[in-house]
């Protein structure tokens, strides 16, 4: 199973940015059909935050659209995630997600933001 590790988390003031990075921690012999970012605070239901195809098309909720922007570099398997505007309503642990041309999920370890004055 490979892992995915994230970075870029932590403490930033309300209208504030913060950029997310992920990668797989190792080599991988899959093909990656699509990336994405997920999130869950505390008490709630793990939820989608933004996807993004190896065609380049993204999707995102109306809860961040306009303010997030998701990338990803195919050469080295990796996926971004830009955050603008944050508001404390965006305080969660956020997840990297892979899924491959062989059916797996891979998912990275979380890396918490905080947005808080």
């Amino acid at each position: 199973q490979v892992q995915l590790v994230e970075s870029g988390g932590g403490l930033v003031q309300p209208g504030g940015s913060l950029r997310l990075s992920c990668a797989p921690s190792g080599s991988i012999f899959s093909s990656i059909l699509y990336m994405g970012w997920y999130r869950q605070a505390p008490g709630k239901e793990r939820e989608l935050v933004a996807t993004i195809t190896s065609g380049g098309s993204t999707n995102y909720p109306a809860s961040v659209k306009g303010r997030f922007t998701i990338s990803r570099d195919g050469a080295k398997n990796a996926v971004y995630l830009q955050m603008n505007s944050l508001k404390p309503e965006d305080t969660a642990v956020y997840y990297c997600h892979a899924y491959t041309n062989w059916a797996n999920n891979w998912w990275g370890q979380g890396t918490q933001v905080t947005v808080s004055s």
